[in-house]
């Protein structure tokens, strides 16, 4: 089994790849679109600001590359924190002119900042918070018990167009998505890597899922 890490210039690739060896498996660090289709699945990180994600996504002509092997290789992909914001169809953080910035589109959705969505808790949400999944049958949560906790750190957060998208969910004055799903595509606005056990066995059951 062989791992890609999409590396298009963010700086959480390293713990990712650490977290990946750790589980004893092949990781690939991606740092050429073209060289994507060599994994047999991939992770997409993501820190900072979703516009300037973006921009280095389109600089290395990431996005052709991640559609052609996620919608025509079928490729299994896991977006991690902002990178699961840039499953969405949009994100309101960057707007020119009040434009969304366009996303992947791989989950329909709006990522919007969380004050915007009647948060009143402290902006950014930084710590650990208990994650219940709203669908048990996903294995990406496979042997973790409710109520586990895992650490987020995020201004912005995830509302999906369809309900059956949210896989988990978390508190923060508002209820909060925490992962999604559609299809062979998966989210989490926690960072697995820096979550200890609980995060490694999210990695875990995503690789040695029925996808991979």
């Amino acid at each position: 089994m062989i791992v890609g890490v999409v590396d298009y210039g963010v700086g959480n690739v390293g713990s990712v790849m650490r977290a990946l060896e750790v589980l004893r498996v092949t990781p690939l660090l991606v740092n050429r679109a073209t060289d994507m289709h060599a994994a047999d699945c991939l992770i997409l990180p993501g820190v900072g600001n979703f516009a300037d994600c973006v921009r280095m996504l389109e600089a290395g002509q990431w996005i052709t590359a991640l559609k052609e092997e996620v919608v025509g290789y079928n490729k299994p992909l896991l977006g991690v924190c902002v990178g699961m914001q840039l499953l969405a169809d949009s994100s309101t953080e960057g707007a020119v002119n009040g434009e969304p910035v366009k996303g992947l589109g791989f989950v329909s959705g709006q990522v919007k900042h969380l004050a915007a969505m009647g948060c009143q808790f402290r902006v950014p949400h930084v710590g650990w918070n208990a994650v219940n999944s709203a669908q048990a049958q996903d294995h990406l949560f496979h042997e973790i018990p409710p109520e586990t906790d895992f650490y987020f750190v995020h201004s912005y957060a995830f509302e999906a167009k369809n309900a059956a998208d949210v896989i988990a969910t978390t508190q923060h004055g508002i209820t909060v998505t925490a992962a999604v799903r559609r299809g062979h595509v998966w989210g989490t606005q926690f960072h697995p890597e820096k979550s200890s056990k609980a995060g490694f066995k999210v990695l875990k059951n995503f690789i040695e899922g029925p996808s991979c």
